[in-house]
């Protein structure tokens, strides 16, 4: 049973900076991709970064591009979200993603709050 767990949420003052982690069950090399989601109160569940497990390559939605950077650790088996120069825009519920061939998986969420 794969699992995904994230930490590393909270409420942080605009321009600060967080970091995301998400703890996976087994090894990363395990899945084809990983990436952050992102669901803002009364909206869709969004796209926010992935890479490629195998290559490194990486994606950033605009939205984030140059403040947002997603990177992995194969030893420790974890994904991590570090984001900086935050907005109140950001605020969301953020959410770990893994895919594995065709089959998708997903964290329980952590709650990122930007606001004075």
């Amino acid at each position: 049973q794969v699992q995904l767990v994230e930490s590393g949420g909270g409420l942080v003052q605009p321009g600060g900076s967080l970091r995301l982690s998400c703890a996976a069950s087994g090894s990363i090399f395990s899945f084809n991709s990983m990436g952050w989601y992102r669901q803002a109160p009364g909206k869709q569940r969004d796209l926010v970064a992935t890479i490629t497990t195998s290559s490194g390559t990486t994606y950033y939605a605009d939205s984030v591009k140059g403040r947002f950077t997603i990177s992995a650790d194969n030893a420790k088996n974890t994904l991590y979200l570090q984001m900086d120069s935050l907005k109140p825009e950001d605020t969301a519920i953020y959410y770990c993603w893994a895919r594995a061939w065709i089959q998708g998986y997903w964290g329980q969420g952590t709650q990122v709050t930007v606001s004075s």
